[in-house]
């Protein structure tokens, strides 16, 4: 049985992690979902992604001692989840994540690397790795301050501390709080309205929030001249002044 199982449905792929007993993200976890993400991108029909866990456990941290136990080089380790976690960050395809309960450390981590962040009310979100000598590996220190700010960053990091759902929504870790039975059609419902927008208008837009260093607006107006030109743009000009439903094609 894969760690990580895949469907598709109206151009939308459905991931959903199931390495018992607590999904932890082992190396094969890593390796699976990238071939997922290589496939999902050279694909014509897939335009967005929704990654959730099976069980009460979205991804409870990463699987280092079960990695090690196979004689597994720690830092080889480390830096595929740090590359891949990157990766879906920066895909030219919007990632959801439907966190259905308990993400901790490289569970977190890989919910911040998503575009958005649907949690269940039995969610649980933390970054514990103060508590075992160490700190976040995959992005913890990166992407945490970007979205919760600096002083609540500091806090769950320092402390190791967890907080629920509702906390999570309040200093901005998710985007909304559903009921654990609706969670995953509320993703994929988000998912479905990303798939019918232009996916190279999103592809711009992801990379441009992506890089946060000076000459932002340089590379905006760059890319906005750019997406002019194509057809999608012109498409969606027509469809608007016709009041129909624009068809958008990524080109």
């Amino acid at each position: 049985m894969s760690v990580v199982t895949s469907s598709e449905r109206d151009g939308v792929a459905l991931w959903t992690i199931q390495h018992p007993p607590v999904n932890a993200i082992s190396f094969e976890v890593l390796e699976t979902l990238e071939h997922l993400l290589d496939a999902a991108e050279a694909s014509k029909s897939v335009r967005a992604v929704v990654i959730t866990g099976k069980g009460p456990t979205f991804a409870a941290g990463a699987d280092i001692q079960g990695f090690m136990k196979l004689g597994g080089s720690l830092p080889d380790f480390m830096k595929k989840g740090a590359q891949l976690y990157q990766r879906i960050e920066t895909s030219s395809l919007p990632v959801i994540a439907a966190v259905n309960g308990v993400a901790y450390g490289g569970g977190n981590e890989l919910a911040m690397a998503a575009d958005i962040r649907l949690a269940s009310v039995n969610a649980r979100f933390g970054q514990p790795e103060v508590n075992l000598g160490i700190i976040p590996g995959w992005g913890g220190t990166v992407r945490l301050p970007k979205l919760v700010g600096w002083s609540h960053a500091r806090r769950l990091i320092l402390t190791g501390d967890p907080i629920d759902a509702k906390e999570a929504y309040r200093i901005g870790l998710v985007d909304q709080v559903v009921d654990a039975r609706l969670l995953v059609d509320a993703a994929l419902n988000v998912a479905d309205r990303l798939a019918s927008l232009p996916p190279l208008a999103l592809q711009e837009i992801k990379a441009l929030l992506a890089d946060g260093s000076a000459g932002g607006q340089e590379r905006e107006t760059v890319a906005i001249q750019r997406l002019m030109m194509t057809q999608d743009a012109m498409e969606g000009v027509q469809a608007f002044m016709q009041k129909r439903r624009p068809q958008f094609q990524g080109r």
